[in-house]
């Protein structure tokens, strides 16, 4: 997916809020096992630089999440008229809601426009 949005198959919208959220994540043990703090920043930096970046939206969104902390990414979805794409249960059960959608089906959905 980063390969793709790199050579310009779509583009990819960030907060402040969801970088943040990125970089703790990286930090997790499970995840440094495989990505060292270098490469974790690294990529959080290409992202500031080369993402679009947008404000988190201090609004309510319209479709509510069953997990209250994914809300900000529902706004900047929104804010943004852009696709989560995402693994989240909480997110992927709002499918007919809002705009989410698993990455295996955006991956495959890239594959044929690609």
């Amino acid at each position: 997916m980063l390969r793709a949005w790199l050579e310009g198959a779509f583009e990819l919208i960030v907060s402040e809020g969801l970088l943040g959220e990125l970089a703790r994540a990286l930090a997790y043990p499970k995840l440094r096992a495989r990505v060292t703090p270098t490469e974790a920043s690294g990529l959080i930096e290409l992202l500031r630089r080369s993402a679009r970046m947008l404000d988190d939206a201090h609004r309510p969104p319209s479709v509510r999440s069953p997990d209250p902390g994914d809300d900000y990414l529902i706004a900047l979805a929104e804010a943004g008229q852009a696709l989560i794409v995402s693994g989240d249960t909480h997110l992927l059960g709002l499918a007919g809601q809002a705009p989410v959608v698993a990455p295996a089906h955006f991956l495959a959905q890239l594959v044929r426009r690609w």
